[in-house]
């Protein structure tokens, strides 16, 4: 009784109330990314003017002019593209008033092994790019970076962990996601609208949740009141019992059931 009781209050307090969060999420990200692509590219100094780039204007396109900074460059390990295994490449670039944004040129394919093959360096000089504001990632599990096939690589695109490895200061908190045909694009990481099959996937989740709370709550009562009835039904068996072994017989026990004269 205790775990079902508890598996119903995980499914109303945590399990549906997170797919409904998730939802909200998804949903809040796709109106984001469609108001985005109606607006032009803006200076990336107009929106960030500060060190951490809001929240709120997460995926507008910016421009961005600088120079790469390819000593400072690191991969993110673990990611997946059509598949297959692959890493983000990270280069900063250094802005003219002296702060430093993460660049995301895009994904490199990994073999079976995690090796790294090689990629296309970052051009050398002033550039002008063109990208997305992004905000830092966070890995869960806090694994430290390391280094390994001669690169500096990390676990989440995160412009902090990479400042820390690498010792640059001014770094920007978020960065930016390179679009197609720019300087030192690599693979394109693909920014579109997410679809499914089922958009309401997630709340879809939540229900089943609900729905499976409720099941277990109506098989929790039907058991309750099963064993109720044998309870009941193994006393009346024993009272029977009782009454055979002592020898009262059908009339008998009527009579002392009977009510008494008065």
């Amino acid at each position: 009784m205790v775990v079902v009781v508890g598996f119903v209050v995980a499914c109303y307090t945590l399990l549906a109330p997170w797919q409904f969060g998730r939802e909200e999420q998804r949903q809040a990200q796709e109106q984001a990314i469609s108001a985005a692509n109606t607006e032009a590219p803006v200076p990336f100094a107009s929106l960030v003017p500060g060190s951490v780039v809001p929240t709120a204007d997460e995926w507008r396109q910016v421009s961005v002019t600088g120079e790469y900074l390819p000593a400072a460059e690191a991969l993110v390990r673990l990611r997946v593209v059509d598949g297959k295994p692959a890493s983000e490449v990270l280069t900063p670039v250094r802005l003219a008033d002296g702060r430093v944004v993460v660049v995301d040129r895009g994904t490199v394919a990994t073999d079976e092994g995690r090796t790294v093959p090689d990629f296309a360096a970052a051009p050398e000089g002033p550039v002008t790019l063109v990208g997305r504001l992004r905000v830092n990632e966070t890995d869960g599990s806090g694994r430290p970076p390391l280094t390994e096939a001669g690169h500096l690589q990390i676990y989440a695109a995160d412009s902090r962990q990479l400042a820390a490895a690498t010792g640059l200061t001014d770094v920007v908190e978020g960065y930016v996601q390179l679009a197609a045909d720019q300087p030192g694009i690599l693979t394109p990481i693909p920014v579109s609208t997410p679809t499914t099959a089922a958009p309401f996937t997630n709340g879809s989740y939540a229900l089943q949740w609900l729905t499976f709370g409720a099941i277990a709550l109506i098989a929790l009562g039907y058991f309750v009141r099963l064993e109720v009835l044998q309870r009941r039904g193994r006393r009346e068996r024993k009272a029977g019992l009782r009454d055979a072994l002592s020898g009262r017989d059908q009339e008998q026990r009527a009579e002392d059931d009977s009510p008494s004269p008065r």
